[in-house]
């Protein structure tokens, strides 16, 4: 005969269960169930799982804590408020290019990390005297997302793409002139693929869409400036940015929820951009920025326009007019005479 569990019985074998698989491996069975959009009872997520109710709800609140927008009605459950996608390793490599698929070195999808530079840096120690290159590292979400210049990157959970590349040059400081910004080429190509029309490109690093900020690239070098080194380029995109997210930005910024009449798949478009940015990073070495220029400067979201760059010592002020060979900023001062900016520790601003 069948012995009924008792509750303190269940919340010890939940507790046990936590221990054995971690509360992340909960968690993500539960969003497994939830993604269908439909209603589901604590009762029954308990069930599905062999936990406790309050296990279920302890695990609700901490998805809603990183981001995940639930609905709860009593009598019906919980459902996730709109529609999500987990990120898939299947659907996206089935989704790459054969070049692609034959550079890819690894492909990681966590649920949660600090940031995915940061572990994509590990994977790089964890190579030893291998070649990490080629390793893509997703996370669904960040508690230390960084963006340029030591700022905060907001990482709701499953609502935008955290990414991570890890890719290998010969020539040090030399080869990576410019990378940030055909790293920018890349992402603009994929975006283009899924129907954004109107992508435009800020130096060093931003992806902007109606002059709102949409992503950002942040670079990375590990090893040798002379020499054999590794560069992790960080990409983020805005995909279904959560009200709630967004009011913690400090700047103007879009979604591509809010951009496109017919939602996307973040798997599509996570493929995309490795596409993009393999088939950019095969011949960077050998090609340099140079041939990316004219795609670059089609995309210039400030050509033409009064800006100021301020760096640690001073501010100059004049007519961006775009970018050399090597990625460096153009500006055309009252004078006549143009001066270069490249890289660093500085900010670009339009003149009110």
């Amino acid at each position: 005969m069948q012995r009924q569990i008792a509750a303190n019985d269940l919340e010890s074998l939940t507790q046990l269960y936590c221990r054995l698989f971690g509360e992340t491996h909960i968690q993500y069975k539960i969003l497994e169930i939830l993604k269908d959009a439909q209603f589901h009872s604590g009762e029954s997520l308990g069930k599905a799982l062999g936990v406790s109710r309050a296990a279920v709800w302890k695990q609700l609140q901490k998805l809603e804590a990183i981001g995940l927008q639930l609905e709860s009605i009593k009598g019906k459950g919980y459902r996730v408020a709109e529609d999500f996608e987990l990120l898939d390793h299947t659907q996206i490599t089935s989704q790459l290019s054969n070049p692609a698929q034959q550079q890819l070195h690894q492909l990681q999808i966590h649920q949660s990390l600090d940031s995915t530079n940061r572990q994509a840096n590990l994977a790089i120690q964890k190579s030893k005297q291998e070649s990490a290159t080629g390793t893509v590292i997703l996370s669904e979400y960040q508690t230390a997302g960084r963006g340029r210049r030591g700022k905060y990157w907001i990482s709701p959970f499953a609502s935008n793409i955290y990414l991570s590349i890890v890719w290998d040059f010969e020539k040090g400081a030399t080869a990576l002139q410019g990378l940030s910004l055909g790293m920018g080429v890349a992402v603009s190509r994929a975006l283009r693929q899924l129907g954004v029309e109107a992508v435009q490109l800020k130096w060093p690093n931003d992806i902007y869409v109606n002059n709102k900020k949409l992503g950002g690239i942040l670079l990375e070098m590990i090893g040798d400036p002379a020499g054999h080194c590794s560069v992790i380029i960080g990409i983020g995109i805005n995909h279904a940015m959560p009200a709630k997210s967004g009011r913690d930005i400090d700047q103007d910024w879009t979604d591509l929820r809010s951009i496109l009449s017919q939602p996307i798949s973040r798997n599509q478009l996570v493929a995309l951009i490795i596409n993009q940015s393999f088939d950019v990073l095969a011949d960077y070495q050998e090609q340099g920025f140079a041939s990316y220029r004219d795609e670059w400067q089609a995309s210039d979201a400030f050509r033409g326009k009064q800006a100021t760059v301020t760096t640690a010592k001073q501010s100059t002020t004049g007519t961006l007019v775009g970018v050399d060979n090597f990625g460096a900023l153009q500006m055309q001062l009252k004078n006549g005479e143009i001066s270069s900016f490249i890289g660093g520790e500085l900010s670009l601003r339009l003149v009110d």
